[in-house]
């Protein structure tokens, strides 16, 4: 496993299982079987995607966590029906059988995540009845876990909203995704380290990117102004003391591989 830009700091792609990347990333001949060892020796965490169609088996989840060295974390999303079919409401059980399949990650779990989509009018006329909604639900989490909350409804993010969080110990997620603001400009108004650790997706815009490509083994959008902009913020959050997980999408600029690397060159051309 590589040694990391700092030990507080876990980064990762979202997913390890391009084809794409045999080759650019992969050594040429990789089977799908053989990735997740091979992705391990390069970077010490990952975001769990496929959790969000539908939850892991308890016996996939152990052999992910046979797979993989001491040290490693997997984050996952938690699965779309308990955040945009059930939306919260009703979904105990779904969450406690996504519980009980991640508990076999043991040590090796990291984050999970409720990823929300934009909600329009027709799901919700404004922020409150969703605050409400999170009001209900956030302090029937249980203990033990580290929780984190995206939306993408720019608006919403109020004090109200991330002290909401904070009261509860869920952190907010910070996403480069062209409907949020940036980051920067919101960290200048708002305190955004709501518990004992940040999260970070690097996510762009997907319809965009995939006007130009849908083959995810080079990098086809120049991000170097982008993460000249993240490296303070991420010093920024370190220095709060604070664990800082953090994963590229492939969407972000064409190879999410190729992001960590070009983060890594501007954080090291900052020291």
């Amino acid at each position: 496993m590589s040694e990391p830009l700092h030990p507080r700091l876990w980064m990762g792609t979202s997913s390890w299982s391009s084809s794409d990347w045999v080759g650019p990333f992969y050594p040429e001949g990789t089977e799908s079987r053989d990735m997740l060892r091979h992705y391990a020796t390069r970077f010490r965490s990952v975001e769990l995607d496929a959790s969000f169609y539908r939850t892991p088996s308890r016996d996939q989840t152990a052999h992910w966590a046979r797979s993989i060295p001491e040290g490693f974390r997997f984050s996952a999303k938690v699965p779309q029906v308990i955040t945009h079919e059930k939306m919260l409401v009703d979904a105990q059980e779904d969450l406690a059988t996504f519980l009980s399949a991640m508990d076999l990650l043991g040590e090796k779990l990291g984050v999970l995540v409720f990823q929300f989509p934009y909600f329009n009018k027709q799901a919700f006329k404004t922020a409150d009845p969703f605050l409400e909604r999170l009001e209900t639900f956030l302090p029937t989490l249980p203990k033990g876990y580290r929780f984190a909350l995206e939306i993408r409804n720019k608006a919403w993010v109020t004090s109200r909203f991330l002290d909401l969080l904070r009261t509860n110990g869920v952190a907010y997620v910070l996403i480069d995704h062209p409907w949020m603001h940036p980051v920067r400009q919101l960290m200048e108004k708002l305190d955004v380290v709501t518990s004992n650790f940040s999260y970070i997706r690097w996510l762009g815009d997907r319809h965009k990117i995939e006007e130009t490509t849908k083959e995810w083994g080079k990098l086809v959008v120049d991000r170097s102004g982008e993460m000249k902009d993240w490296v303070p913020v991420v010093h920024q959050l370190l220095e709060r003391d604070v664990d800082v997980f953090s994963y590229f999408n492939n969407h972000y600029a064409g190879h999410a591989p190729g992001s960590i690397a070009l983060f890594e060159e501007a954080w090291r051309a900052s020291s």
